[in-house]
């Protein structure tokens, strides 16, 4: 048979996808177990044991200045960030890219707007909105959303624009009006590629995110990352970098589940 053809049980493709990410803990394990054989006090590459000590610190006793947790503080600051300006990002994306997508003449007037702030480089922006916005939540909530906001209309902006022809004539001879071929036909069709972009813009939030904090912040997982590189703390870091990834895989996850539980018509589901 081949591969193109070859289809996976659910066992086999979790089997499959553990092994490269078991394959590789073994192959760090093993560096690290050699670099600490021949220099104890090697930082670079810190073995579990000492990850696990300088993590039980951060994550059970409380700061000495703030009182806090540190690390459940850094967590909560950085997801209410992200999910703030992805919040925000996706009600502009609804809103903004059914208008372009379903009303020409918003589409001619607004669209080459919306592609000129798509195509700029929003780490490009950063002084500009620290400058313009200050230093607080703002801005950085702002950064977040200048950079996946435009994308994610243009996205939603190009699949009403596609949608066939025949099924707003069909919706007009009934007597519908643009709000309501909007209302009724575009938008429950849009929405599966809504979760499907909020998927995709997870990766660049996340990066936009940490940017703003590691430059201007005093809590958050960027924040405390850019901290103790300067201390070569790399039994933090690699903990830090690991539970974002864990945090983003949790985060598309539950959209691929909402999408397939509310849409499942969206991915060829008959059940």
């Amino acid at each position: 048979m081949r591969w193109v053809n070859r289809q996976l049980r659910r066992s086999d493709r979790l089997l499959l996808g553990a092994l490269p990410i078991l394959l590789l803990a073994v192959a760090y394990l093993l560096v690290a177990a050699s670099r600490h054989a021949a220099n104890p006090a090697d930082k670079i590459l810190p073995l579990p044991s000492s990850m696990v000590q300088s993590m039980s610190v951060l994550m059970f006793q409380p700061d000495q200045l703030t009182g806090q947790l540190v690390f459940w503080a850094d967590t909560l600051a950085s997801l209410q960030r992200l999910g703030i300006g992805l919040g925000i990002s996706t009600l502009m994306a609804i809103c903004v890219g059914l208008a372009l997508g379903a009303l020409p003449p918003v589409r001619a007037t607004f669209g080459p707007l919306v592609t000129g702030i798509a195509v700029i480089p929003p780490i490009a922006l950063l002084p500009i909105l620290f400058i313009a916005l200050g230093l607080g939540e703002t801005a950085k909530v702002a950064l977040i959303v200048v950079g996946i906001a435009p994308v994610m209309i243009r996205d939603i902006a190009a699949h009403v624009a596609a949608l066939p022809r025949e099924q707003i004539i069909k919706a007009q001879t009934l007597g519908a009006s643009s709000w309501q071929v909007m209302i009724r036909v575009a938008l429950p069709q849009a929405m599966p590629r809504l979760l499907q972009a909020m998927r995709l813009s997870l990766g660049p939030a996340w990066v936009f995110l940490i940017s703003a904090e590691a430059i201007a912040s005093d809590v958050g997982l960027g924040y405390r990352i850019f901290l103790v590189r300067r201390y070569l703390s790399m039994d933090v870091i690699i903990p830090y970098v690991a539970w974002i990834a864990l945090l983003a895989i949790a985060m598309d996850v539950t959209l691929t589940f909402l999408s397939r539980r509310l849409f499942p018509w969206a991915h060829g589901d008959n059940h």
